[in-house]
């Protein structure tokens, strides 16, 4: 079946640690969209809630299924008819004083298509005002590569940190769009940031949306910004630098299906490595 176009979508956050104040954000930027063709919508790492430690967050975590984060946020998908991908929605682990770094996607009619949990943490020191960073200090990794069928084409899941380890987009095989909201670091993000976003375009010959946190945020973290919408080809399509904001582009899936003809490089490819889990 041949694939439709989609809008791409990505917005842009400087979260505070109060989750009314982001859900509501989020819904004035999904009253501003024009849907003329099915619109995937990504929110950055941490949306609900960040700038107030991983302490905030763990209380604030819902048990999976559960709570008021993650049904206001099938209501956005089922009110503006979008597939939603929320960039990290804070989930109860098995582990009393834990949660997961959870990224939830949901579909126009506002069920929930798929659950990844973020499986790279950044445990690191960076030259900037926080110094030391312990992500897995309260959450819990996943272990589980997760890919969604949609009737615009196959979309891989990943969180932030995860891009550094090309290992799990092999892992996902042939994909059309990879998602992945982060929270980088004004640092980092200056370093690597778009060589990173460039890299996994061009290897995976597919279309990423990558929203960023862009600021100065509640408890002084600095996050990178520049979230963008990237071709397969590796070009940028569309880029946001500072600030909250939201920026769009729409696939072309037979400019897809021709770089990948002209340029067969998932056939030539002799390691191949495949650990999926739909949904």
């Amino acid at each position: 079946m041949a694939k439709s176009s989609v809008n791409l979508v990505a917005l842009q956050m400087v979260s505070t640690p109060e989750p009314s104040e982001n859900l509501t954000w989020v819904e004035q930027q999904l009253q501003e969209l024009s849907l003329d063709v099915p619109t995937l919508v990504v929110l950055p790492e941490c949306f609900v809630c960040f700038g107030g430690g991983d302490k905030r967050l763990l209380d604030v975590a819902e048990e999976p299924g559960e709570g008021d984060i993650q049904s206001n946020l099938a209501k956005l998908a089922r009110q503006y008819g979008v597939y939603l991908v929320a960039g990290t929605v804070p989930l109860l682990a098995a582990q009393a004083d834990k949660f997961t770094a959870s990224c939830l996607m949901y579909g126009p009619d506002g069920k929930q298509l798929a659950h990844y949990r973020k499986i790279h943490l950044f445990d690191v020191q960076v030259e900037d005002n926080t110094r030391s960073y312990l992500e897995s200090r309260y959450t819990q990794a996943g272990n589980k590569v997760v890919v969604v069928d949609t009737p615009f084409g196959r979309v891989g899941l990943a969180v932030c940190y995860d891009v550094r380890f090309p290992g799990l987009f092999q892992a996902m095989g042939e994909v059309d769009i990879i998602t992945l909201p982060a929270a980088f670091t004004k640092v980092t993000g200056k370093a690597h940031w778009q060589s990173l976003l460039s890299a996994r375009a061009i290897e995976k010959q597919c279309y990423i949306v990558a929203p960023n946190q862009g600021g100065v945020h509640a408890n002084g973290r600095e996050t990178y910004g520049h979230s963008a919408i990237l071709s397969p080809w590796g070009e940028t399509l569309a880029l946001i630098e500072e600030g909250p904001g939201m920026i769009m582009a729409t696939t072309e899936p037979g400019e897809l299906a021709r770089i990948r003809q002209s340029m067969p490089v998932a056939q030539h490819n002799q390691f191949r490595s495949q650990l999926i889990e739909a949904g």
